[in-house]
């Protein structure tokens, strides 16, 4: 029996119990944590149900039980009917802060006191009971609510004569108290309306009014906007177009694609069949994409348009609207070259579906070039219906990281199921904290992981209003992404950083995989409720959830002395056939040595200078994806579980991790104290002219800034819990935050070292200028390629 499905307190047993159950299969977490033999009890194999579906039966069965009986104190995910509902509403003009005030809503008049923070003219968020009650027609179905009378004060205009779709009109009397320009409420077909009295009026004098037509479905929730409010973009144009005419390139054959800008937007197009270079052809995009507005797009990501030329640019193909990695060539062409070549070819990850089930859907991932990681650039609502388009998500990647945070948790509140429709209540108990939440979390089906959930600590008293979940999501993910698990190891290069343990199976045999699944989940449920996690990962890992390219140069993040030996033989020439490498690699696990081959047959084939460029390729995606593709499947599977795939296009990865994993604190006088100088600095230290125009830059930055400054030169924006006193560099002993000086001849632009915490910072002539290469530098190191 593993340790997550051994016999476990029901629902109804005492809750003091639970730690005498550890003799009949469960160790507590922190035994267990311990010893990490992971030695299963034969006793409890031979009562347990060793298969993923048949613990969920028992579980579900259990759960279903408990939530029939009234009673939820047992461990694992309940779903919890929406016998509550939110409303809004605004704050009449005649009422004070403290004052209570009438509303309709639920079926019923509410009163409301008035708190003490809002105003006239201000909105309020009301909870109240659903009348669910039986409507006296014996058919047991939810009763349709009388409308409120109309206000004392209100009288219809009679003999009215109306087109369709047209409202009456009414007038209303204006009450005592209420001076001009003042509001005041009103009750007019069931409605809540606030009336603004006209600056000529008087109390006693009545004014005509058009109420706005009532709502099709009564009052709306407001936990969530309804179905047909949930667009992105209030300003869609719709699926109207606007036609291009342009001149097929020199060069360009048929079927071949070529990349041009059309409405200020990169569009990749395929040159027709029947068409060559020279000849005119036309192509039609969405108004809504090319039309966008500019207006508020991020200085850095300005930085990133002027430079795209020379590396991968994230294109629209204009046949169907979905999105691709380009690379160009020197002459702004679309780059085809098929061989690999290490300072330009990469692939991006790509994850296939092989069914749609809604609790554990399948899949598989591999690593493509780039022309086949498409991704879909629409995202669909619940009921079917376009939430978020093409448009919408290219005005996005425009905008600064706050409002890119902005829209996507934005989008994330529309993708959440209502309140109305349930929520999770998810009881675990903090002594088994993991296999609690293991079991609770793994239950669900995708709608299920998008509603809210509710956590409560079994024993504990406490409602969670926010800070159970924070301290939830917290615990979880310390605990997954501890090394000492088994799951994860700490990188070879930073660490600072995490990588997928390859051999995490040894720590837990039988149910590694499904941990990376509940990881995938829990990071993906992260990011939709605007919660953190705990561990910070190697950079291409937020690469491969983006469907980001990875290159050659990325195994340098992995094992520096890895990519060098592999540069070192194409500096071989023809001599590298006798050093007697063949198209394996040795894997030692646990002092157990293990020949790997890399291609099928690999044993049997030797490394030539021919053939060297295939093998660099195949050592590239072994040790990108290879070692551990089976984890990070599960993983992905997860977190796509709760986010879709299109709504990250948006980011980059150094923004992926900051939005995880939080902007850290940084202490400024800390990091100047343990800050290092050397090179052309070594002499004058912090007192050089250059050194103190640096600091004065950085101190100008905000948190976002400083962040990717720390990524830039350290590889992670974790700072350490100690300070940067205690900064490692890739040996795993202290390397502090090191600012190198070089001269502008080496390099024009600041360069990192990550496997040191060094940065070279070129002796520039003018602190503007400092400040402009530094800018650049930091922003460019992620897009992939070097900017010299």
């Amino acid at each position: 029996m593993n340790k997550f499905f051994g016999k476990k307190p029901s629902a109804s047993s005492d809750r003091t119990s639970s730690t005498g159950s550890a003799e009949n299969g469960r160790a507590s977490e922190k035994e267990k944590k311990k010893g990490r033999s992971r030695k299963k009890d034969k006793s409890d194999k031979s009562n347990g149900d060793s298969s993923l579906s048949g613990r969920r039966s028992k579980s579900d069965a259990s759960k279903s039980a408990a939530a029939a009986s009234g009673k939820t104190n047992g461990p694992g995910a309940v779903s919890v009917g929406g016998g509550m509902a939110t409303f809004r509403v605004p704050v009449p003009g005649n009422v004070r802060p403290g004052e209570e005030f009438q509303v309709f809503a639920g079926g019923r008049i509410v009163r409301v006191r008035c708190p003490l923070d809002r105003r006239p003219g201000q909105s309020l968020q009301i909870t109240v009971p659903v009348d669910q009650t039986d409507g006296g027609d014996g058919g047991g179905g939810p009763k349709v609510p009388e409308l409120p009378p109309d206000s004392d004060n209100v009288t219809k205009i009679p003999n009215q004569e109306l087109r369709p779709g047209e409202q009456p009109a009414y007038m209303v009397k204006i009450p005592e108290g209420v001076r001009g320009g003042q509001q005041f409420p009103v009750t007019i077909n069931g409605q809540q309306l606030t009336v603004t009295c006209p600056n000529m009026a008087r109390p006693g004098m009545s004014v005509r009014i058009v109420p706005p037509p009532p709502p099709e479905n009564g009052a709306t929730s407001l936990d969530r906007p309804r179905a047909p409010q949930r667009i992105a973009n209030p300003n869609k144009q719709g699926d109207k177009t606007q036609m291009f005419e342009v001149v097929v390139p020199r060069g360009v054959k048929p079927g071949q694609p070529f990349a041009l800008l059309a409405g200020g937007v990169r569009v990749l197009v395929t040159c027709p069949k029947n068409a060559t270079s020279g000849q005119k052809i036309r192509f039609n995009l969405p108004i809504g994409l090319v039309g966008r507005s500019t207006e508020g797009a991020s200085k850095l990501a300005e930085i990133k348009l002027s430079y795209d030329k020379d590396g991968w640019t994230r294109t629209i193909r204009a046949t169907d609207m979905k999105f691709q990695w380009t690379r160009f060539d020197e002459k702004g062409n679309v780059d085809e070259r098929t061989r690999f070549d290490t300072e330009r070819s990469a692939y991006v990850l790509k994850l296939d579906y092989l069914d749609d089930n809604d609790r554990m859907r399948q899949g598989k991932i591999g690593l493509v070039t780039p022309d086949k990681g498409v991704v879909d650039s629409k995202i669909k609502s619940a009921n079917g219906t376009d939430l978020v388009s093409y448009s919408d998500i290219a005005s996005a990647q425009m905008k600064s990281y706050e409002d890119k945070i902005q829209w996507f948790q934005d989008t994330c509140a529309q993708l959440c199921v209502e309140w109305n429709e349930g929520h999770m209540r998810m009881n675990v108990r903090r002594e088994y904290l993991l296999s609690d939440s293991m079991e609770a979390v793994m239950s669900l089906s995708r709608k299920d992981l998008r509603k809210v959930w509710r956590f409560e600590f079994i024993g504990e008293a406490g409602i969670d209003a926010g800070g159970l979940a924070r301290e939830w999501f917290q615990l979880v993910t310390d605990e997954v992404f501890d090394p000492d698990m088994g799951l994860w190891q700490t990188s070879a290069t930073n660490q600072m950083c995490l990588q997928i343990n390859p051999a995490s199976a040894l720590s837990c045999p039988d149910d590694h995989l499904i941990y990376f699944r509940f990881i995938g989940r829990v990071m993906g449920k992260a990011m939709f409720d605007r919660q953190l996690v705990k561990g910070h990962m190697v950079k291409h890992l937020y690469k491969h959830i983006l469907g980001w390219p990875v290159m050659f140069s990325d195994l340098k993040d992995v094992d520096e002395e890895y990519y060098n030996s592999l540069k070192g033989l194409k500096d071989m020439g023809a001599d590298v056939e006798y050093v007697g490498v063949d198209f394996t690699v040795m894997e030692e696990t646990l002092g157990v040595k293990q020949s790997v081959e890399l291609v099928p047959g690999g044993e049997e084939m030797d490394v030539t200078e021919d053939n060297l460029p295939e093998y660099i390729e195949a050592c590239l995606k072994y040790r990108l994806l290879g070692r551990y593709e089976a984890q990070l499947n599960e993983l992905l599977l997860g977190f796509f579980d709760v986010i879709p795939e299109p709504l990250l296009t948006i980011f980059d990865f150094q923004e992926l991790e900051l939005l995880m994993c939080g902007l850290p604190e940084i202490d400024m006088e800390n990091w100047m104290e343990h800050t290092e100088y050397s090179g052309d600095y070594d002499r004058e230290g912090p007192n050089h002219e250059v050194c103190i125009w640096f600091w004065e830059v950085v101190a100008e930055y905000d948190q976002e800034m400083k962040a990717r400054l720390l990524q830039f030169v350290t590889g992670t924006s974790g700072v350490p819990a100690k300070g940067f006193s205690s900064l490692q560099g890739n040996d795993g002993n202290v390397r502090k935050f090191t600012i190198h000086g070089v001269t502008l001849e080496t390099c024009v632009y600041p360069r990192s070292h990550t496997c040191f915490n060094r940065i070279d910072l070129p002796l520039y002539e003018t602190r503007d200028e400092l400040e402009e290469k530094l800018k650049i530098a930091i922003t460019m190191a992620a897009t992939g390629f070097d900017i010299e």
